[in-house]
């Protein structure tokens, strides 16, 4: 073990040690945040310029009513419409709303003078449904309607408790939208480490082996060693950048956001944390974005999840870096690799479309069994932990996550210490196999 311990010593130090580690570590988390801001961001700048539609109205009911918005303005004219649609060629369009609209909801053209696009054309439609639906109630001569539509309208906010696990405490409400936001950030988390570590783990092995380094160091170690300790180096790096990102989140939650906060949104997800159900109330803020605070500023339910991440990490990294590292053992060059690698990233794949079903339904056949099986268990897993699934579930998925490690770490190392030695010639799936036969 002593060789085992300097081969990860070396591997470690030799990746800590860069300028990309620390740039990764540090971006990292600020690219997650703007990852999950983007959508906003899109929205925000995606806003074109405003346009400006002339309406022909020979109903004379829906013109005076049409409200303009940031990108639509309307103006009505009197020009008939074959003229409108000859002399109005500066505007976006010329909107002709039949006399029959009330009758005939069909009764809607829009002349564009360039490319429309759906969203306008909902935005137009449905201006022209809510003041027909207006008019309509109208017609039954009631009294203050506007007054009783208003005071009809309302808004339901629902609070969810775990029957399961208690049936008389309701000191603690879940939140499905932060259990399905952490889900998903945990998710990719583990989808981009397997991917990233493994092939960093097969690149080593490749370069090394186009160097004939592995031809010197078989000398005084075993192979099984080498590998064991290039997997075992790689992953205590991934380690540390997953412990560096939860005291980085710990300190953000517990230190930063306190002082950012309003002093009412705070005191409410203080009084949330501490078992109040009505907080929300209280601070006037929405129950959703309460709960986000509180579990953002939680530092057991922080630790609680990183807990997890680590422990899936390192069970998933390990499974899929044994395969990576027979992969890059067994050719001369990274564009050899291509058709060893698909049935190693098609799991991967298969994981991250299962963890978007996740998100409608934790407790689903498919999401339970695929959090079982060791390929697919890291992802779907960690977008389950949030939403409080039990723990026996989580215990048994490790297990069998890290005995099948064992298992491919004894299968990919008999192809590793052939594969080394191996030179000028592709193998197949056929010789691979063969290879894993071979008696030593």
């Amino acid at each position: 073990m002593s060789n085992v311990s300097i081969i990860i010593q070396r591997e470690f130090n030799e990746r800590v040690r860069k300028k990309s580690f620390i740039i990764s570590t540090v971006l990292m988390p600020v690219l997650m945040l703007l990852l999950m801001a983007a959508p906003a961001l899109i929205m925000q700048f995606s806003r074109g310029e405003e346009k400006l539609i002339a309406v022909i109205d020979e109903s004379g009911l829906v013109a005076p009513q049409l409200e303009d918005g940031e990108e639509l303005r309307f103006e009505t004219v009197s020009l008939q419409t074959d003229e409108a649609r000859r002399q109005l060629t500066d505007r976006f369009g010329v909107l002709w709303i039949g006399a029959d609209i009330l009758a005939n909801p069909s009764a809607v053209k829009l002349y564009a003078n360039g490319s429309s696009s759906l969203t306008i054309e909902q935005a137009i439609t449905g201006r022209i449904e809510r003041i027909l639906e207006a008019e309509k109630l109208k017609a039954y001569n009631i009294e203050n309607l506007q007054q009783i539509l208003d005071e009809v309208d309302t808004h339901v906010v629902m609070q969810t408790f775990r029957n399961d696990r208690s049936q008389e405490d309701e000191s603690q409400a879940d939140s499905s939208i932060v259990a399905t936001a952490a889900g998903f950030i945990l998710g990719m988390i583990l989808y981009m480490f397997l991917l990233m570590y493994g092939a960093m783990v097969m690149q080593s092995v490749i370069e090394e082996k186009q160097n004939r380094v592995l031809e010197v160091m078989v000398s005084s170690v075993r192979p099984f060693q080498l590998m064991l300790g290039k997997i075992l180096g790689v992953a205590a790096v991934a380690v540390v950048q997953v412990l560096i990102w939860g005291v980085l989140l710990v300190v953000l939650g517990a230190f930063v956001m306190p002082l950012m906060l309003p002093e009412e949104v705070l005191a409410g997800a203080q009084a949330m944390q501490q078992g109040m159900p009505d907080a929300s109330a209280v601070a006037g803020v929405d129950p959703d974005m309460l709960q986000a605070v509180a579990a953002v500023t939680d530092v057991g339910y922080i630790a609680k999840l990183f807990g997890c991440l680590l422990l899936f990490v390192f069970g998933g990294y390990l499974l899929y870096s044994a395969m990576f590292a027979a992969v890059g053992s067994a050719v001369d060059n990274v564009q050899d690799t291509q058709q060893f690698q698909l049935p190693i990233t098609l799991p991967i794949i298969l994981a991250l479309l299962v963890m978007m079903t996740v998100i409608k339904d934790p407790s689903s056949p498919l999401a339970f069994w695929c959090s079982m099986i060791p390929f697919t268990s890291p992802i779907v897993m960690m977008a389950r932990v949030p939403y409080g699934i039990p723990w026996w579930e989580v215990v048994l998925s490790l297990a069998i996550l890290y005995a099948s490690f064992v298992a491919m770490v004894w299968l990919a190392a008999k192809i590793y210490r052939v594969g080394i030695f191996m030179y000028g010639k592709k193998p197949s799936f056929k010789e691979l196999a063969k290879w894993v036969r071979y008696k030593y």
